[in-house]
Formats: C-alpha cells, sequence, structure tokens
C-alpha cells in the first residue's frame, strides 16, 4: 500500500473537502452509509486519504463520531499517523455495527506502537466479534511473531490462508514465515501466487525481491525492484536492494547514490546502517563509516561481524585504544575469529604493548576449530540473579542470567533457567535453542541435539543450523552434519556461513576434492577471508 507523510495527506485530504463537500445540511451531501461505502472501498485498496475524507464530510454534516470511527481510526493508521488514530480510536466507543473492527484497529495501533500486551488484548476482543476474519488473524500472527511466539504465529497464519486463501497480507506473511521455517527457496511460491493475484503489491514485490536477492538471483531481484520502484516511486525498500546489489558488483559511488535517495527512511534499520557503514569506509570517510558502526553496536551489541567491522574502521583511523576496547570481551573468547584478533593484535601494537599484540596474533594463526559460546554479560551474576527472579519467565531477565551462568561453570542451574523458560515459551525457536546450549555445557551432547531439532521444527535458520551442526559433529556423525548443511543450501542457495561449514565438513571427513570446489566458489564470490 502506498503511504504518505501524514502532512501531505492532511493537505490533499483538506483541499478534497474543501473542493467536494457540501455545507451542513446540505441535501446532496454524502449520507452516512454512502460514506462508509467509499471508505470501506478505499481502505480495501489501503487508501487511507480516499477513505478518510468521505468521513470527515459527514463528522462536518453532524454524524456521531461513534459512528465512523472505527474506520477513520484504520484510515489514519494505513497514512502513518499514529496519534491522530490513538486520538479517534480512544476517544469513545464504537456502535455494534463496527465494534470488531474496532477492537481489531486498536490492536493494530499498539502492535505498532511496540505494546504487545495491549495488542493481544485488543484483539481478543476483535476475536469475540469477527473470529473468521482472515485479516485479524494477519495482525494476530504479527503480534505472536513480535513476541518471541513462532509456533504460534505459524498456527495464526495458517487460520488466515483457511479463511482467505487469496488475500495478499494472507500470502505475504505465510511467504515470510515459511522463509524463517524452512528457507528461502520454500517462501517462493507463496510470493508468486500473491503477485498473480496483486501483481502490483508493494508488501509482495518487496519481499519477493528481498528473497531472490538472498537467494543469489540478483538479475531476477533487479527487474522485481524495478517494478516495485515504477509501482511506487521513491519506495526505500527497492532503493536499499539496489544498493545493496550496487554494493556486491563494486560499485560503491552507484550504491552511495541510490543509498542516500532513502533519505531518513531507513535511518534506524541495522541492515542499511551497515551497509552504510560498509560504503563510508570503501569511500574512504572513516569518520562516517566510524559514526555508523557505533550506532550499530549500540543497536545489537552482539552482533559479532558488526563489531568486526567497527574495529577495522576504528584502526584505520588510529583510534587504537577504542579499536581495544569495542573488541576487549568478544577478542577474549575462545571462539573470536582471526580477523578480529588480527586487527586487534595491530591496534595493540600501535599502543605498545607488543606482548599483547604477539599473544593476539598466535591466537589468530592457530588453524584449529573455535566452538561457538556465549558472551558473558557486563553485569554481576548476583544482580542478574535479582533481575530474573523478578520475571524468571521473561527472556529479557532469565537470557542475561544463563548466559551468567554458563560463564560462572553452573551447568545445572543454568539448564534448570533455560529449561523453565522453555516450558513458559514452548513456541519460542530460541528457547529450545538455550536448552540446548545448557546441555551442551554439561556435556549432554544427545540432549543438546534434541533441543536444537525441536528449535528446527520452529525456526530452522543459521543460529540453528550452527548449533545442530556443532552437536552432530562432537558426536563424531559428520556425515550427517554434512547431509544437513546440504539441506540447508538447497533451501539457502549460496550462503556464505553454510558453504564454509560444508567445505570443513567435506575436509573432515577427508573428501579434499568436495571441499577444494566449494573453496573455489568461496574464493570467487569473494567470501573466504580471515573472519
Amino acid at each position: 500500500m502506498r503511504r504518505y507523510p501524514r502532512q501531505i495527506g492532511a493537505t490533499v485530504a483538506l483541499l478534497v473537502l474543501a473542493l467536494a463537500a457540501p455545507v451542513r445540511g446540505d441535501a446532496s451531501g454524502d449520507t452516512l452509509n454512502t460514506a462508509l461505502e467509499k471508505a470501506r472501498a478505499a481502505l480495501a485498496k489501503g487508501d487511507g486519504i480516499a477513505a478518510e475524507a468521505p468521513l470527515r464530510s459527514v463528522l462536518r454534516n453532524g454524524v456521531a463520531t461513534d459512528a465512523v470511527r472505527a474506520q477513520l481510526g484504520e484510515a489514519l493508521l494505513i497514512q502513518g499517523d499514529l496519534r491522530e488514530a490513538r486520538k479517534v480510536l480512544y476517544g469513545g466507543d464504537f456502535v455494534s455495527e463496527s465494534a470488531g473492527q474496532g477492537w481489531h484497529m486498536r490492536g493494530r495501533l499498539e502492535l505498532a506502537e511496540g505494546h504487545l500486551p495491549k495488542a493481544g488484548q485488543a484483539f481478543d476482543q476483535a476475536l469475540q466479534l469477527k473470529a473468521e476474519s482472515a485479516a485479524l488473524w494477519v495482525d494476530i500472527a504479527r503480534l505472536r511473531f513480535a513476541g518471541g511466539e513462532q509456533a504460534q504465529a505459524i498456527e495464526a497464519a495458517e487460520r488466515a490462508v483457511q479463511f482467505d486463501p487469496v488475500d495478499p497480507r494472507v500470502l505475504e506473511l505465510r511467504g515470510v514465515l515459511i522463509r524463517e521455517q524452512f528457507g528461502l527457496f520454500a517462501s517462493l511460491p507463496w510470493f508468486e501466487a500473491g503477485l498473480q493475484v496483486a501483481p502490483d503489491d508493494v508488501g509482495l514485490l518487496g519481499e519477493y525481491a528481498a528473497t531472490l536477492g538472498d537467494m543469489g538471483q540478483y538479475k531476477a531481484m533487479l527487474v522485481v525492484c524495478r517494478r516495485l520502484a515504477a509501482v511506487d516511486r521513491g519506495n526505500p525498500r527497492a532503493l536499499y536492494l539496489q544498493a545493496v546489489l550496487a554494493a556486491r558488483a563494486g560499485q560503491t559511488a552507484l550504491a552511495r547514490k541510490i543509498l542516500q535517495q532513502t533519505g531518513t527512511a531507513l535511518r534506524d534499520v541495522p541492515a542499511a546502517i551497515l551497509l552504510n557503514g560498509i560504503l563510508e569506509y570503501r569511500a574512504g570517510n572513516g569518520n562516517l563509516a566510524v559514526g555508523q558502526f557505533t550506532r550499530l553496536v549500540r543497536l545489537q551489541p552482539d552482533n559479532l561481524q558488526a563489531r568486526m567491522l567497527f574495529v577495522r574502521a576504528l584502526r584505520r583511523q588510529e583510534l587504537n585504544a577504542e579499536a581495544v576496547d569495542a573488541a576487549d570481551l568478544w577478542a577474549r573468547q575462545d571462539f573470536a575469529p582471526p580477523y578480529l584478533l588480527t586487527n586487534t593484535a595491530q591496534a595493540y601494537f600501535a599502543l605498545g604493548r607488543k606482548p599483547d599484540a604477539a599473544a593476539m596474533l598466535a591466537r589468530a594463526a592457530d588453524t584449529g576449530s573455535r566452538q561457538a559460546g556465549p558472551i558473558p554479560p557486563a553485569q554481576p551474576l548476583a544482580a542478574l540473579a535479582i533481575g530474573y527472579v523478578d520475571a524468571p519467565n521473561l527472556a529479557g531477565s532469565a537470557v542475561p542470567y544463563i548466559r551468567g551462568l554458563i560463564a560462572a561453570g553452573d551447568g545445572p542451574r543454568a539448564q534448570a533457567v533455560a529449561d523453565r523458560l522453555r516450558l513458559a515459551n514452548p513456541g519460542a525457536a530460541d528457547a529450545w535453542l538455550l536448552s540446548g546450549d545448557a546441555r551442551m555445557m554439561v556435556d549432554n551432547k544427545l540432549g543438546a541435539l534434541d533441543m536444537y531439532g525441536r528449535a528446527a521444527m520452529i525456526r530452522f535458520n543459521l543460529p540453528t543450523l550452527l548449533r545442530i551442526d556443532q552437536a552432530m559433529r562432537a558426536l563424531g556423525r559428520h556425515a550427517d552434519a554434512n547431509a544437513l548443511v546440504a539441506r540447508f543450501l538447497k533451501q539457502n542457495p549460496g550462503n556464505p556461513q553454510a558453504l564454509k561449514l560444508l567445505s570443513d565438513g567435506r575436509t573432515a571427513l577427508g573428501d579434499r576434492d568436495g571441499a577444494a570446489r566449494i573453496e573455489a566458489v568461496l574464493r570467487a564470490r569473494i567470501l573466504r577471508n580471515p573472519s
């Protein structure tokens, strides 16, 4: 759907009213039923401005706000005017005919503002009035996914498909969830089915283009991006994807030019911040690159790739003390990548700390396997325990405590806490992964593999693959691990981390020819580096 800045929408709507709306009491003015019909037609097309105009007209002619509150709230939500939508949706009651829609819109508003419990309460009210609404089940699925309940989100999306199997929003959401659950390739038919119904749908075009790009089908992605740009001129997602394509082709200046056209629309999107930082670094704008990576590691402190780029950018600017500080906790971990260790060593040398630098370089030169592990939390374990007691079933308090227990070597306690979190959140793949991590710590590899496998049934993504691969190889099941990685690559072709896993796995089985072929692919795509 096309979204306009609120100030532009208001100007257009006022102009329409000034030219077309009759004065109060004019018999030629829209009746309530006519206004509602016009609004419903516009809402079905995703045109919030066209929906708002007739509703404002009947309000000016004396119709009570309650009669159009639900429809007007939806029109404002489509325009992105959350503040005015809140005033309308919570400014009074709904008439019985539109109460289901009204509660639905209240839930959508709360979801948009990140108030997940309030959104759930509103959707529960709406379900009592319109339980067979595909659009409502789509929003319920989005709510559940945002809350980490992936399994429940899948169930809600399946309900939406049952109620309206050709609705573009339903097909888009199902495709997104299929992509998370099974992989990129499996999601394509859902997006393609949606585009057969609505070939110019902005949401479907965006998801389809992004999926094609992640699969490495760049020519097809560019075709879809151009279509998206034609349908929605200046669409930020289309511009971002084209910038990614230019960056991958080494066209830094073009990529920067395209990305700048997005304005502030993607300012707080981590992927766009990452791309911006990389492009500024390539262009020689070191200070700008440091600024972008600083923002990114604040948003995602556990993003190892972002942190390595941050350290490298600091090194280029000769901010060596800052580089050591940024790398410190990560560089001390057993699984620290050689690229991070090398950059940190260089910073130590520049600071005159030669013994520290030599130790880092020795670790970087070690070609042994590096098993992934959790980063110890910054807070003391006792402080984390206090926070956990207050909210033991919430990931925000339980996860740091589990990480602290693992760092402290208390495997049994970590497993007990992780299992409690999993039982409280059985639909969250990450909860199953945590239970597996705790079992790996106490050397229960089979138990860990079982937990990881259950997580994969909900969400088979790269973090899940890495854990299953580690557990299988720890059990000596190298052939099974290789088969699983190959299966992942069928759904996610070209994934560099999976390719590297398979290369290492082939080497472990003595298949040097197979490993060499994979290494050739990695080198051709400039994907094999010290990281």
